[in-house]
């Protein structure tokens, strides 16, 4: 009978924890992380060898772009399990981040170690995508004096077109044009949309065009995903590309106001920079009344919008 009561006596304790864990988790996946991130560390101190909820805190850690806290908790996890490709992913991730941070002398002391943390992930998961793409980008920006170097990042890229061919010509299109090398990085791209036609890859090629000076040839490969993929930033993105390059101002307006009737939080860039990249689009015109409402339309729903300001000005030149 005294072991029973103590039973019936531990059961809401119990409950009580795993409903606390729950209520975080779900605070989590509903990105609410200030509220999740208190019932977390609650359930830490109760548990302080659970994987799951020190993997939950660093990664609040990291969106709160705490690195030092999202170290420990990773190196933590790495030290739980040694095998975990994506705890070592994870941790080399953060001091990544770490080292983005603080001056270049610094900085330098952290290389070795993100090395060997990225480098552990891909090899303890051959398939780990997102490590090989981390080592991709690590080998080609570090200078060569400090272990840089195109050639392993080229091998990286390439494990990435065994392992998903879109995610291996995205990443060759990315070292070569970071080398130099627009004419590889086109092809490149261009062999990604043939594969996969994903909006991403699309969106590759026009950033690649729009940077190379190809201002038409970005507006055409967005109106081709566009016309596939209808996703509202794209509307954006050509209108954008029209007012900045004084292109096809007609297009330009009728897909920024697309953008602006279509838009939801979820489209990224706010409403405000469509009102102000169709009073840039008027300015080109030498239309300076409708540009004028439209470049104080951006400033009446963002006050502090600096290049509204800057822009304004400019119409008001004319």
């Amino acid at each position: 009978m005294k072991n029973l009561f103590f039973t019936f006596l531990l059961i809401p304790i119990l409950t009580m924890a795993q409903s606390s864990f729950e209520k975080a988790e779900q605070l989590f996946k509903q990105e609410n992380f200030r509220s999740a991130k208190p019932l977390f560390e609650k359930h830490l101190d109760a548990h302080p060898d659970d994987r799951q909820t020190i993997e939950y805190l660093g990664d609040i850690a990291g969106y709160e772009k705490e690195w030092d806290d999202a170290m420990d908790y990773y190196e933590r996890l790495v030290d739980l399990d040694e095998s975990s490709a994506n705890y070592h992913f994870k941790y080399g991730g953060a001091l990544g981040m770490k080292a983005l941070s603080i001056s270049k002398i610094r900085a330098a002391t952290y290389i070795g170690d993100i090395k060997e943390h990225f480098e552990a992930a891909a090899k303890l998961d051959p398939k780990h995508i997102e490590a090989r793409w981390a080592l991709v980008e690590f080998y080609i920006q570090l200078p060569g004096i400090i272990g840089g170097s195109e050639a392993k990042s080229i091998k990286y890229a390439n494990q990435l077109l065994a392992i998903s061919p879109v995610d291996g010509y995205l990443a060759n299109g990315y070292i070569a044009e970071y080398s130099g090398r627009p004419g590889d990085a086109e092809n490149f791209y261009k062999k990604a949309i043939e594969i996969g036609g994903s909006p991403h890859t699309y969106e590759k090629l026009s950033e690649h065009y729009e940077k190379n000076n190809a201002p038409q040839k970005a507006i055409e490969t967005a109106k081709k995903s566009l016309a596939i993929h209808k996703r509202n930033t794209l509307n954006y993105q050509i209108g954008k590309v029209a007012a900045q390059y004084n292109l096809d101002a007609e297009l330009g307006i009728n897909c920024l106001q697309a953008y602006i009737k279509n838009h939801s939080v979820r489209d990224g860039v706010p409403i405000d920079w469509a009102y102000y990249r169709i009073a840039q689009i008027y300015k080109n015109l030498g239309k300076k009344q409708d540009a004028m409402v439209w470049i104080d339309k951006a400033l009446a729903s963002r006050p502090d919008f600096k290049e509204a300001k800057e822009e304004r000005i400019t119409i008001l030149s004319l």
